[in-house]
């Protein structure tokens, strides 16, 4: 689909470096999410429903988190990780393509502080 809206000159070459992008971009994605989970737990079987468990708790809080963030913000994290170009992104937003780099490191900062606000106030009330 992409070929035939593209129209390119040298399809060849064209369907080459969209194959390469899908690939780095697949490659990418992966390497967050193995970066992720810790190595000890993925060379020990035994915690499978742990880690299962921590996985599940991870995605709630991520997605808490981003709920509580701009919806700009959202929609920028979310394409992001989704393995969006900035190209993409840019479009999809609005901005200008430069801009997207900056964006997304507000975006990153934001949800970090939030994401640490909320452990912090969340491990003191499981201390106490």
């Amino acid at each position: 689909m992409r070929l035939l809206d593209a129209n390119p000159r040298n399809p060849r070459a064209w369907l080459y470096a969209v194959a390469s992008n899908l690939a780095r971009d697949r490659a990418r994605r992966l390497s967050r999410q193995t970066a992720l989970v810790p190595a000890e737990s993925l060379a020990d079987a035994s915690v499978g429903p742990e880690l299962d468990l921590m996985r599940a708790e991870r995605r709630r809080s991520v997605q808490v988190v981003l709920a509580m963030l701009p919806p700009r913000d959202q929609h920028l994290l979310l394409l992001h990780y989704g393995g969006a170009s900035y190209r993409e992104i840019a479009a999809t937003l609005g901005v200008a393509p430069g801009s997207v780099g900056s964006l997304l490191t507000r975006a990153h900062r934001r949800f970090l502080s939030c994401y640490e606000s909320r452990h912090d106030t969340t491990d003191e009330s499981a201390q106490a």
